[in-house]
């Protein structure tokens, strides 16, 4: 799920409640609130219980204590109180309470709609009954990890076991939605884990076996499939005394008859045409090869491991058509895979030198016999695969890639090599103006020749470059559009930079330091399994180091933290935190000029910062020098990911 900003405006109770476990509160910063006993904590789980509605005294005291002693409503008063206190620890003496309100003969809990796990579960729950896969899957993953026990896990009280059972309830259901999203998701493997354990935990949900049966029979897995639906029907008969529902039994004659029932008319057709050109293109039929890279660019787009499958195949299919002794067809192959890159740091440098070697060559083969479209190809890879890499080369390859796709007037063959364009537009800072030209014409082209994978790429780059002006108004339409596409055209990667843009407007927007860190921390969540380690490594903790920075806030890290290729930038303000000035001063003097990427000012800024504290007038007059000419730029910012704040404000600082 997105990240959830506790946020209420004209009431700024900022109060997180737990009931899906122990019951617990936390405030904004995520530090957990004392409660008192647990009469305090089973008047509040009550009331969260009421969803809102008003619980007479009466009523509270019938349940909270099987045999009411006397002094008993004097007591709930008592708790009460003192959960205000806790809850409301701002709120002045006599001034009326705002989140535990009282009302008529009783008592009634107010907080924002999203302040109670409970209530944000089954939000997420419901809307994921009708959404699509993706978006199902994305609500359930981010609604079932809410829960941390049994609901209202402290009471065995009536009231508490009706709210437990029904919750439970909706938790089974929102499982089985999740494992079918992702079988409608063609990820059968994923879901078969939960639905084993479902199953044997619940044996009387007849969906879970469903579902379980059609996993397995999905994974190519038919006897175990059936083996299941046998089992479902003896347990559901022999312990219980019904017969399997007829989905249940219709399933199994689908299976024994190898028909799967949910299976999509493109499942089959994929089937019939895999098997129909494996019989007619041989194994070492060069086409494979081109089909190859078709069939990989559409698997980059699905993310996580589909990626970086798809990046690790790409190079070996390089190397296998480089092998064939054929430059055409290496020059098809390896400018056939045109997935856009928004990202300036490689995920694999290593890989991503040798498919550039390998694109050289086959220029070099070919030479002046090269095809215009070939030709540009190859160097819109160049471009692409050199990000980050110094030398005038790249660019080069970038203009010429430009000028050939423009003379050919071959709209993705311009798009990609405006994709390689941008890439090289890092060479110094203050450039966003001129990413912000390349994302326009990126969505101008893609737009009107449907083209929605560089669509979202020009909705990236402008999102980025708007956000590095501190135009936060045109930055969000662009999130919106990226959005969008991303569900339109099943782009689950697109999404991750439009989360972290969002923690990120949290911070440049000065909100409280615990609900940015919170909204990072969600975000860089989002990065785990996504197959992007050149964007995760070192990402989150540069973020909360800015962060800190921003709210005055101590630079303290674990030690183990992995700084990723940002480490020399912050070594100098991590020793300074911990006194060791020589040290310090030795880091700074060692602290290379950042590299020309999405976030070369934040490193500038970085640096600065350390050479101001540290009093070194000539890295204070470098950074100066590299910085003038982004001067109305919000550093970090570009990326769409961070901010290290306004380079203005450092520039003033160094002046």
């Amino acid at each position: 799920m997105s990240a959830i900003v506790y946020v209420r405006m004209e009431v700024p109770l900022r109060v997180r409640i737990g009931v899906l476990g122990p019951v617990l509160a936390w405030d904004e910063a995520g530090s957990e609130l004392v409660l008192r006993g647990p009469r305090h904590r089973a008047v509040l789980a009550r009331l969260v219980a009421a969803h809102g509605r008003v619980v007479p005294v009466d009523r509270l005291v019938d349940d909270l204590w099987t045999e009411p002693p006397a002094g008993a409503v004097s007591a709930v008063r008592t708790f009460v109180a003192a959960l205000r206190r806790a809850l409301e620890p701002d709120r002045r003496p006599r001034a009326p309470a705002r989140l535990l309100v009282t009302e008529g003969p009783g008592y009634a809990l107010r907080p924002e709609s999203d302040a109670v796990d409970a209530w944000r579960f089954e939000a997420a729950a419901a809307e994921a009954a009708s959404a699509p896969p993706h978006q199902a899957l994305e609500l359930l993953d981010g609604a079932l990890g809410e829960w941390r026990g049994p609901a209202y896990a402290d009471f065995d009280e009536a009231w508490a076991g009706t709210e437990r059972a029904r919750l439970e309830q909706l938790r089974l259901a929102a499982i089985e939605r999740r494992a079918d999203a992702l079988l409608e998701l063609g990820r059968p493997g994923e879901a078969v884990p939960d639905l084993d354990a479902l199953v044997a935990e619940h044996p009387w949900r007849e969906e879970a076996w469903r579902l379980l049966a059609l996993a397995l029979y999905r994974t190519g897995r038919q006897a175990d499939a059936l083996a299941v639906l046998r089992r479902a029907r003896a347990l559901l008969d022999e312990r219980h005394g019904v017969e399997p529902n007829v989905r249940l039994r219709r399933l199994e004659t689908d299976l024994l008859r190898q028909s799967d029932p949910g299976a999509e008319g493109a499942e089959q057709v994929w089937a019939v045409t895999a098997a129909a050109y494996d019989q007619t293109a041989g194994p070492q039929s060069p086409a494979r090869l081109e089909s190859t890279v078709g069939l990989l660019r559409s698997l980059a787009y699905t993310g996580g491991t589909g990626l970086g499958t798809a990046q690790e195949q790409r190079a070996a299919t390089v190397a296998a058509a480089e092998r064939l002794d054929d430059p055409e067809l290496a020059a098809r192959v390896i400018g056939g895979y045109d997935v856009p890159a928004i990202w300036t740091r490689s995920d694999d440098p290593a890989r991503s030198a040798r498919i550039v070697a390998a694109a050289e060559h086959a220029l070099a083969r070919l030479g002046s016999d090269a095809h215009d479209v070939d030709r540009a190809r190859l160097l819109s890879v160049i471009a692409v695969e050199s990000r980050g890499v110094p030398g005038p080369r790249p660019a080069d390859a970038a203009a010429e890639a430009e000028w050939l796709a423009r003379s050919l007037g071959e709209p993705s063959l311009l798009a990609f090599a405006l994709n390689g364009v941008f890439m090289q537009t890092f060479h110094r800072t203050g450039l966003a103006p001129e990413r912000d030209g390349i994302g326009a014409e990126l969505i101008a082209l893609a737009t009107r020749h449907r083209l929605p994978a560089y669509a979202i790429l020009g909705h990236l780059i402008r999102l980025q470059a708007l956000s590095a002006l501190a135009d936060f108004g045109g930055a969000d339409e662009h999130a919106k559009a990226v959005d969008l596409l991303a569900e339109r055209h099943e782009r689950p990667l697109a999404r991750v930079f439009t989360d972290w843009y969002q923690a990120m407007r949290l911070a440049a927007h000065g909100a409280p330091f615990g609900a940015a860190e919170a909204a990072y921390r969600a975000a860089g969540s989002r990065l785990d399994g996504a197959g992007m380690p050149g964007v995760q490594r070192g990402l989150l903790p540069l973020a909360l180091l800015c962060l800190r920075l921003q709210h005055r806030k101590p630079l303290l890290f674990p030690d183990d933290t992995d700084w990723g290729p940002y480490g020399p930038w912050v070594q100098p303000l991590l020793l300074l935190e911990t006194g060791t000035r020589e040290e310090a001063e030795a880091a700074l003097l060692r602290t290379p000029v950042p590299p020309g990427d999405l976030l070369t000012e934040a490193m500038w800024v970085l640096t600065g910062r350390a050479a101001i504290a540290l009093g070194d007038k000539g890295v204070k007059a470098r950074v100066e020098a590299a910085l003038a000419p982004a001067a109305g730029e919000l550093a970090g910012a570009g990326s769409g990911m961070l901010t290290a704040g306004p380079v203005a404000d450092l520039l003033d600082a160094l002046g």
